[in-house]
């Protein structure tokens, strides 16, 4: 199956990052490559980018976009976490820096791949896992107890009925195994059914939880974040795609809490925080969530 990923907000991200001819910028999240190809095409003809990401398809499929595009030999691409920023910049000697950014969304490519786990329709192994070596989310789903499992579901889902969906988990496994992610959806779908005419499947928050459990992902973006900043060049800016509220409120906090300390290292590009407009979202519907803060170091 071919890697497809339509990189949200790219010309919003590309007018705020302001690239420049010779500018080097790092792309934490890759993906398939749309915001690194953009930014190697405004750097032209000597800027590099350090692209990152923990899914080999997706680097696969960046590396064969930047062939075709006749730009590969100014992209280095890493599979690594982007919460080791500072130490594979350092390995790579990739400076300086006069921007970065993150997009933290699932690719549409994710999310089709039947072995990834990560759709509610999935007949695969229920599994989340951006790289190789975290823990499956089918392997939280049939050991965690049910106390941990609420944890989680209420934390990272903001879930009301997460400890009625918890112990459903835990009475189910007693049975079978829950091996994909439609078993997972299925069950919960009795306990909470469609009503009226939502859109949001009724298992969205229990899936979020248990891939920002998997991934570690709002630990990483803790760490990813002080370490941008630092790596960048006076002038330099980040930018910051999230998709739901507990990443948008790490993103805020932070960029808020270093623009208005007593010695402010960063200023705020966007007090406002900058959504895909009306024609994006009627072509790219998954991008109706997104939103992007960007902040320049001082």
């Amino acid at each position: 199956m071919a890697y497809f990923h339509q990189s949200v907000l790219l010309k919003e991200v590309i007018e705020n990052l302001c690239p420049q001819s010779g500018d080097n910028f790092i792309d934490c999240t890759v993906g398939g490559g749309g915001h690194t190809l953009a930014l190697l095409e405004k750097t032209a003809p000597t800027g590099r980018v350090l692209g990152l990401d923990l899914d080999e398809k997706a680097l696969e499929a960046a590396k064969e976009k930047a062939a075709e595009a006749r730009v590969f030999e100014r992209l280095i691409l890493v599979e690594d976490n982007f919460a080791n920023l500072k130490n594979i910049v350092e390995n790579y000697k990739f400076q300086p820096v006069s921007g970065i950014i993150l997009d933290l969304g699932l690719s549409s490519a994710q999310l089709a791949d039947e072995e990834r786990g990560f759709s509610f329709k999935s007949s695969g192994r229920l599994d989340m896992r951006f790289g190789k070596t975290q823990l499956a989310a089918y392997e939280i789903i049939n050991s965690w107890s049910k106390d941990e499992l609420a944890e989680i579901f209420a934390k990272y889902g903001e879930e009301p009925l997460a400890q009625k969906i918890a112990a459903a988990i835990v009475e189910r496994r007693k049975k079978a195994f829950l091996f994909s992610a439609r078993d997972l959806a299925d069950l919960i779908l009795k306990i909470k059914p469609y009503f009226g005419r939502k859109k949001i499947h009724p298992a969205t928050k229990i899936f979020q939880a248990l891939r920002i459990a998997v991934n570690q992902e709002l630990d990483n973006l803790e760490k990813v974040l002080p370490q941008a900043v630092e790596i960048l060049i006076s002038g330099g800016r980040l930018a910051v795609i999230s998709f739901h509220s507990l990443e948008d409120r790490v993103v805020k906090n932070f960029f808020r809490f270093k623009a208005r300390s007593e010695k402010p290292i960063v200023r705020l590009i966007n007090k406002k925080v900058i959504r895909p407009s009306y024609l994006e979202i009627k072509s790219n519907p998954r991008a109706r969530s997104a939103k992007l803060r960007v902040v320049e170091k001082i």
